[in-house]
């Protein structure tokens, strides 16, 4: 499979974390903005959903939404997450199908944490799904400081790097 026919065939485009994405779904219901926790501002969708598909030249750069987030791997190569939580703990996962190497179909991301992924080394492309809940807005969106989060997260220094522009 060829990540532009699939770039193509799900008419997806550039997104501004890196890699390349479409929206697939948006509740037509909402939460109403006097119901959210106070770190929204305005009406979220129930959910969205995306296809999101990363290639070993593209990479999503460390940002942080408000909402959780669900990774589904479809297809492709092993994928590295990093999550870093508010706390300052942190820890990575693989998204991919070998589960005897430790990889996971599914990964979820609290709100709040920032969050990064790549291609494992030597892989070429990934298609992967992500549902927000709240859904996604990009009000709620945030690329972070690379300087700020080695200050904040030392030891993850080497991904921060990888994973900020």
């Amino acid at each position: 499979m060829d990540p532009s026919r699939i770039i193509e065939a799900l008419s997806l485009e550039p997104h501004p974390e890196g890699g390349f994405y479409r929206e697939i779904h948006r509740s037509a219901e909402t939460v109403p903005w006097a119901a959210l926790p106070e770190r929204f501002s305005g009406d979220r969708a129930f959910c969205t959903s995306i296809y999101y598909l990363l290639t070993a030249e593209s990479f999503s750069a460390m940002h942080r939404v408000r909402s959780d987030e669900i990774y589904y791997f479809h297809v492709g190569d092993p994928v590295l997450l990093l999550r870093l939580r508010p706390d300052g703990g942190g820890d990575q996962v693989t998204l991919g199908v070998d589960l005897d190497r430790g990889h996971r179909p599914q990964a979820v991301v609290p709100a709040g944490t920032w969050q990064g992924a790549r291609m494992e080394r030597g892989g070429s492309f990934a298609l992967l799904g992500c549902s927000v809940a709240p859904g996604f807005d990009f009000a709620d969106f945030e690329i972070a400081d690379r300087d700020d989060l080695i200050g904040r997260y030392p030891r993850w220094v080497g991904l921060i790097r990888e994973l900020t522009r």
